[in-house]
C-alpha cells in the first residue's frame, strides 16, 4: 500500500474534485478521524480504487486539514494518483514538511520535531525507544522546567536591578546561589547522559583484529548468529574487510572484521593488512583477538604494543581447544579479557555484556531522559557555561546585570532545543534532513 497525503487549507477542496465515494459523499462533509472507501475518477477514468482517511484541523498531525489517500501501493497507480492531484492545485512537499508544519503550527516543539528523524533511523529498539520518549516530549519538558527555574532566579535578580538602593540582602543571595546550583546539577545530569545518548542514535564502531587464524571471522559469524564470513583451517582468507550492524542489548554496533595483521609479503597482502590498519585507527573499540591454543608470538606483540592507546577488550579464544596461551603477558596490558570459543559460541554472552559496558560505561541508564543530538548537547553545553559564570560572578558580588544577563543567554540556548526563537536558516537545516513525505 501506498500513501498520497494532502495538507492544507485547500486539502478537503481537492479531495472533493478527485474522490467518488459509493454513496457520492463529497469528502468535505465526512467527520474528522473517519475512513471511506472510494474511487479516484479522471474524466470518467478509474485511476485506482483507494480508502480515503480524513483528519480535520486541529485534530490532525499538521493542525491543518489532512486527507490521506490509501492506494494500491504499485509505482503505476501511486504516480497517476499523485499526477493527478497536482494537476487540481497541490505542489509536492520539501523534506520534512509535514512536521515543519506541525512545528510551525504549534502541534510540537522542535526537540520533538528533530524526535522524528531518530524514530526513522532507529537502528535498534532501545534507540526507537529514546526517539518515541522524546516525541512525547520527556526532554522538552526537562528543558521547559529548567527554564522555568532561571526565569524564578531572574525574577528575583531583576528586583534588584529595578531598586537599585535596595541591594540583594544575604538572604537573597544565599536563595539565588542554591538555585543556580540546582539548575547546575539538572544541566549535569542531561549532559551526562549525551554519549548514552549518542551511541543509542549512531551506535559504535567495533573493529576486531588479530593474527591470521586466531578465529574473527568466526566472532562475527557468532556475534550475527549466522554465516557471514568463510570460516576456513587456512590462515589469511579474509582479505577485506567486512561489515555488520548488529544489536546488542539495545546498542547498535557495526562490526568490522578485518584481513590477520602479519608480515605482509605480496601487494594483495599489504593491502588487506594496510585496510585492517586503518579501521582499527578509526575504531571506538577494538576486539584484539588471541589463539587460546597458540602461544603468543611477534606479531601478537606486536599489536599489543601498537594497540596501546586505543580502547581494547583482549579475546582469548578457541578455549575449547588444549590452552598453549599464556595468559598473564595479555592481562598486564589489557584491563578487560574476555576467554571465548567463536565456534562452539561458548561465552558470546560475556563478550556481549563486556560490549554493553563499554558503551555505557556506568553513565547512564537507558531508562532515563538521554541527550543523543549533536545540536542540543552543544547548547546545553553553551547553557552550562553561561549559568556556571553567572554562579562566580554572584559569589564575587558582582552586579545583578551581569549575572542576569548570563542567565538570561543561557535560557536562550534552551529556547533554541525548543524552536522558541530560531533562525530561518537554523529551520533549513534541521529539516534537510527528512525524508519526503514526514
Amino acid at each position: 500500500m501506498g500513501i498520497v497525503r494532502l495538507s492544507g487549507p485547500e486539502a478537503l477542496k481537492i479531495a472533493d474534485a478527485v474522490f467518488a465515494g459509493k454513496k457520492k459523499d463529497r469528502p468535505s462533509e465526512f467527520k474528522t478521524y473517519t475512513v471511506h472507501y472510494g474511487k479516484i475518477v479522471s474524466a470518467g477514468l478509474v485511476l485506482d480504487e483507494v480508502i480515503m482517511t480524513v483528519m480535520r484541523s486541529p485534530h490532525s498531525y499538521t493542525r491543518e486539514d489532512v486527507v490521506e489517500i490509501n492506494c494500491h501501493g504499485g509505482p503505476v497507480a501511486l504516480r497517476r494518483v499523485l499526477e493527478y492531484v497536482l494537476g487540481k492545485g497541490c505542489r509536492l512537499a520539501s523534506p520534512g514538511e509535514f512536521t515543519r508544519r506541525a512545528f510551525l503550527n504549534g502541534r510540537i516543539d522542535l526537540a520533538q520535531a528533530e524526535a522524528v528523524i531518530d524514530i526513522i533511523r532507529a537502528k535498534t529498539d532501545s534507540a526507537l525507544t529514546l526517539g518515541l520518549e522524546q516525541l512525547k516530549g520527556g526532554l522538552s519538558k526537562e528543558l521547559s522546567g529548567i527554564r522555568g527555574d532561571l526565569l524564578d532566579i531572574l525574577v528575583i535578580l531583576e528586583a534588584g536591578i529595578d531598586f537599585p538602593e535596595e541591594d540583594l540582602d544575604l538572604r537573597s543571595i544565599k536563595e539565588i546561589s542554591r538555585r543556580i546550583s540546582a539548575v547546575e546539577a539538572r544541566l549535569d545530569r542531561l549532559l551526562e547522559s549525551a554519549r548514552a545518548g549518542r551511541i543509542l542514535r549512531e551506535g559504535i564502531r567495533v573493529v576486531i583484529c588479530g593474527k591470521p587464524n586466531v578465529g574473527k571471522s568466526s566472532l562475527l559469524n557468532s556475534l550475527l548468529r549466522k554465516e557471514r564470513s568463510i570460516v576456513t583451517p587456512v590462515a589469511g582468507t579474509t582479505r577485506d574487510s567486512i561489515e555488520e550492524m548488529i544489536d546488542i542489548k539495545g546498542v547498535p554496533v557495526r562490526i568490522v572484521d578485518t584481513a590477520g595483521i602479519f608480515r605482509a609479503r605480496g601487494l594483495v597482502e599489504k593491502k588487506a593488512v594496510n585496510r585492517a590498519r586503518f579501521q582499527i585507527r578509526i575504531a571506538e573499540l577494538v576486539l584484539l583477538m588471541f589463539d587460546s591454543s597458540r602461544s603468543l608470538g611477534d606479531d601478537d606483540r606486536r599489536l599489543i604494543k601498537q594497540l596501546k592507546d586505543k580502547n581494547v577488550i583482549a579475546v582469548i579464544n578457541k578455549i575449547d581447544l588444549k590452552a598453549r596461551l599464556d595468559q598473564d603477558e595479555i592481562r598486564r596490558n589489557f584491563r578487560e579479557v574476555v576467554e571465548i570459543s567463536a565456534r562452539k559460541g561458548k561465552n558470546i554472552g560475556l563478550l556481549e555484556d563486556a560490549l554493553f559496558g563499554f558503551a555505557y560505561g556506568g553513565a547512564a541508564s537507558s531508562e532515563s531522559i538521554l541527550v543523543s543530538n549533536l545540536r542540543h548537547i552543544s547548547a546545553l553545553r553553551e547553557a552550562k557555561k553561561l549559568i556556571s559564570r553567572s554562579s562566580i560572578s554572584l559569589a564575587g558580588k558582582l552586579s545583578p546585570e551581569f549575572i542576569s544577563q548570563d542567565l538570561k543567554d543561557a535560557s536562550i540556548q534552551l529556547d533554541t532545543i525548543l524552536g522558541k526563537d530560531l533562525s530561518v536558516d537554523l529551520l533549513e537545516r534541521v529539516f534537510s534532513d527528512f525524508c519526503i513525505g514526514k
